[in-house]
């Protein structure tokens, strides 16, 4: 297994009450699932706020590695690597 790279998170307007009012965090893992789970760790509110009690990401809110939605890759085992990017959006819906 490889070592865990320092993965930034982007995080949306709404969401970064939970985080201190950041823009951006960052947290060491090697998948999706790890990095959420270190946002757990380390910003529990947001983390609430992304996943629900099973650690599923809230359907109403997107995931994405670089530009590519995780649903597209292979979801919370998408594999992390050094310069890659999550970036945590709002579903944007209206009518």
């Amino acid at each position: 297994m490889t070592d865990a790279a320092r993965i930034p998170i982007q995080v949306s307007g709404h969401l970064r009450d939970h985080c201190g009012a950041s823009a951006e965090v960052a947290v060491s893992a090697r998948t999706v699932r790890e990095a959420l789970e270190g946002l757990e760790h380390d910003h529990a509110a947001l983390h609430r706020s992304v996943c629900d009690e099973t650690g599923t990401v809230r359907r109403h809110i997107g995931v994405f590695v670089n530009a590519s939605h995780i649903r597209d890759l292979d979801g919370l085992d998408t594999v992390l690597a050094p310069g890659d990017v999550m970036i945590i959006l709002p579903a944007i819906s209206g009518g």
